[in-house]
């Protein structure tokens, strides 16, 4: 076996720090306009519709470049890579601030700050994998996760009191100037990686995209965790975009229904915190993924059923706790098995999923939902039989070997 001895730096968690800033700037200006949809609607001269498209180009748009993204991320690295995220980020969220009341340009200024997404969250697995060492790396993929929740749970919170306050106009503006000084402090503080590697040289090794492409399609527990995270992310992204329209006709007000959906970004957030960091101390993740699918399942029935407020607060912390921590360990697990597949790809790879069935999961549902009440639990009772299909796949799922030294990665 090869000298397990390496050095770390201090500097990686400022690195980490850096990065975390302009994922969460990134995912603040994606969720603008969902909390504030009526106002905006009526600010632009549209329908809700369109101000859902808002959001939705996002997903779209990462369909389209995901694969680019990944491999400008693993060709060029870090600095290059997610510094155009960064800078699309940047611009185009400053742009919003001066579209004015045309709808037509603010479109294409989100469209902007959308291609420059998986340039940014393409590179989670990437950058714990640089700057950290093996038995730390769950717990920095799941601090850059965590920044995730916090730019959407900061979105969904700060944006109406923004919009009362001030109007969207100068709500747009806030956070233009915030998405471009977010973006300078990544530029100039980012840098590629530390002086010498985090890791056992062995370790640093790792093939481009589309070789790295070839590995993960034929790796077996790769493509099972992939349709996890299909599952997984397209229950999350539909039970957000929805969780109104879920709840109202049980008698849920949009206040209580609001509160909900940001009980599970915050229970998300802690999850994000805690788990990856067991996994890491423990050394397993098969074991925390299982664990996350089941506390998942509970929590989705308990939004599919609940008729009392507090269980459906309970539930819907419950759902983002375990559903959300989940990510982390799943992006690292799936790193590790598709060596020597860049981190790169295979974390662009899972995210790519969740695109796919968030668009699939949210037209679903709309189409499914009953035509006398609007309700959408024909919808929601089908993906519990998902979520319990995805526990039955994750038991197949074989354990990393490579924390415990068995494989030389």
């Amino acid at each position: 076996m090869a000298q397990s001895e390496f050095k770390v730096y201090r500097v990686r968690w400022l690195m980490l720090t850096v990065y975390m800033l302009i994922i969460a700037a990134n995912q603040l200006l994606w969720i603008t306009f969902a909390p504030v949809t009526g106002d905006a609607a009526k600010y632009y001269g549209v329908s809700d519709l369109k101000i859902g498209l808002l959001s939705m180009c996002f997903m779209v748009v990462f369909i389209l470049f995901s694969i680019p993204a990944s491999w400008i991320i693993d060709k060029y690295g870090i600095r290059i890579g997610v510094g155009i995220g960064a800078l699309l980020t940047g611009v185009f969220g400053l742009l919003r601030g001066f579209t004015g009341t045309n709808y037509n340009l603010l479109l294409l200024a989100q469209t902007g700050i959308a291609v420059g997404q998986p340039f940014i969250l393409n590179a989670i697995t990437k950058m714990a994998a640089r700057w950290f060492p093996i038995e730390e790396r769950a717990t920095a993929a799941g601090l850059g996760t965590m920044a995730m929740y916090v730019g959407i749970l900061a979105g969904m919170t700060v944006t109406p009191f923004l919009t009362m306050s001030f109007g969207i106009d100068k709500m747009l503006d806030i956070y233009g100037i915030i998405s471009i000084i977010t973006a300078f402090i990544f530029i100039v503080l980012i840098k590629e990686g530390p002086p010498t590697a985090p890791c056992r040289p062995d370790q640093e090794e790792r093939s481009l995209v589309f070789d790295g492409f070839k590995q993960t399609v034929r790796t077996k527990d790769f493509i099972w965790l992939m349709i996890i995270f299909f599952i997984g992310l397209g229950v999350f992204n539909s039970v957000t975009t929805w969780i109104e329209d879920i709840l109202r006709p049980r008698g849920f007000s949009a206040t209580q229904a609001g509160i909900t959906g940001g009980l599970m970004i915050v229970g998300g957030v802690i999850g994000a915190m805690i788990i990856p960091i067991l996994s890491d101390r423990r050394k397993k993740r098969i074991p925390f993924i299982i664990l996350a699918l089941i506390g998942s399942t509970i929590g989705l029935a308990g939004i599919t059923f609940a008729t009392n407020y507090w269980i459906l607060l309970v539930s819907g912390a419950v759902l983002g706790f375990f559903l959300l921590s989940s990510g982390p360990i799943g992006f690292q697990y799936g790193a590790e098995i598709t060596f020597p597949a860049s981190e790169g790809t295979s974390n662009g790879m899972l995210l790519l999923m969740g695109q796919i069935s968030g668009i699939a999961f949210i037209f679903g549902m709309d189409s499914f939902k009953s035509a006398v009440n609007g309700s959408m639990t024909r919808s929601l009772i089908l993906m519990i039989a998902l979520m319990v299909l995805s526990i039955i796949m994750s038991f197949r799922l074989k354990e990393s070997t490579i924390l415990s030294g068995e494989k030389e990665l």
